[in-house]
């Protein structure tokens, strides 16, 4: 929730309105072509399977247009001065935090392996002041027009709070909330059967096939009609991150993130418990269990569980002590021979 404060003088404003229009970015390349390796862990990262973004003739999921344009650990070189005479003004001004809030895109055309990348950016908008419970600051959007071969492809609006810290109550520290999961009309059947230790997978009611998270509608055959199935709750570590920075309220790193792999086919994120998080590995099984967070919250997380004992056969005894075995033929024959000297 914000606050207007424009009823208070704010010198600062009219220099900020200053920077609308002015470009951020002005013919950035994309470090890498569109190619089908980011493609393919795009889609295994998030569970997509659409036939569309595989062989001959795929395409990039729409989704990936910011990923072409993104600098890496590296960065992009030649960036417009305005982006940074902005933030420097911000900071200035003891809007030292930062916060993304949201982003829109618009696709106009598919990106195909191949296609070289480039885009520009402008600094499309900067709010009045808004007072948070983050802080006071403002929002500033940018634009980024994505273009392949030169035609445009799609557009990326990202928006973020600059602000100055709200200042803490005075008294103890009250004990951080996990966040809360954002329920819709799309996820609120999921989080119904969450808080009756369930865990729903969603089934296409046109092909049968499984899928989580919750969508709409089915990517494979574009069905709206679905059921659910209850998962067993078996499953296996598919990938996993360990997070010690940065550090979040309410989590104490370092802390296992796991992509769960369910005895059923689909994929969920969520922590993997019960053992350190250095132990965690991959294909390492793991049984779903609810953890109770606080008064109103719980969540699915997956617990491992202990590897299969595997069964060592005994290396026989050798050297001159060693006693035969009347089951080898070392032993049978020391056997015919003491009976021989009865």
């Amino acid at each position: 929730m914000t606050r207007e404060t424009a009823r208070d003088p704010d010198p600062l404003h009219p220099l900020l309105l200053a920077f609308e229009g002015r470009a951020a970015a002005v013919g950035g390349t994309g470090k890498d072509p569109v190619n089908l390796p980011m493609i393919r862990h795009w889609c295994e990262a998030v569970g997509d399977e659409h036939p569309a973004y595989r062989g001959p003739g795929a395409v990039a999921p729409p989704t990936m247009l910011q990923a072409w344009t993104m600098g890496g650990l590296s960065g992009h070189t030649g960036r417009a001065s305005a982006h940074d005479e902005l933030f420097a003004l911000l900071d200035g001004a003891g809007c030292t935090s930062v916060v993304a809030t949201d982003c829109e895109q618009e696709y106009l055309r598919p990106l195909r392996p191949g296609d070289d990348i480039t885009f520009d950016t402008v600094i499309e908008s900067v709010s009045g002041r808004k007072t948070t419970k983050l802080g006071t600051g403002y929002f500033v959007t940018t634009r980024t027009d994505v273009r392949a071969a030169g035609e445009l492809a799609g557009t990326h609006r990202f928006r973020i709070l600059k602000y100055a810290p709200a200042a803490r109550p005075p008294g103890p520290e009250p004990k951080p909330r996990r966040p809360r999961p954002v329920i819709n009309r799309d996820n609120a059947g999921f989080w119904a059967g969450v808080a009756e230790h369930r865990l729903l997978v969603q089934r296409c009611g046109g092909c049968a096939a499984l899928r989580l998270p919750w969508l709409p509608g089915c990517a494979d055959c574009g069905s709206r009609e679905w059921d659910t199935v209850e998962a067993s709750g078996a499953g296996t570590v598919f990938s996993y991150v360990v997070m010690h920075h940065p550090p979040f309220p309410a989590f104490d790193p370092p802390y296992a993130v796991g992509l769960i792999e369910l005895a059923e086919g689909v994929r969920i994120i969520s922590n993997v418990v019960g053992v350190p998080h250095d132990e965690v590995r991959i294909g390492m099984p793991v049984r779903l269990e609810f953890l109770r967070v606080d008064e109103d919250l719980e969540l699915p997380v997956f617990r491992a569980e202990p590897e299969p004992e595997t069964e060592t056969e005994t290396e026989p005894e050798t050297g001159p002590d060693a006693v035969p075995d009347a089951g080898t033929s070392a032993g049978a024959d020391a056997g015919a021979e003491a009976e021989g000297e009865r």
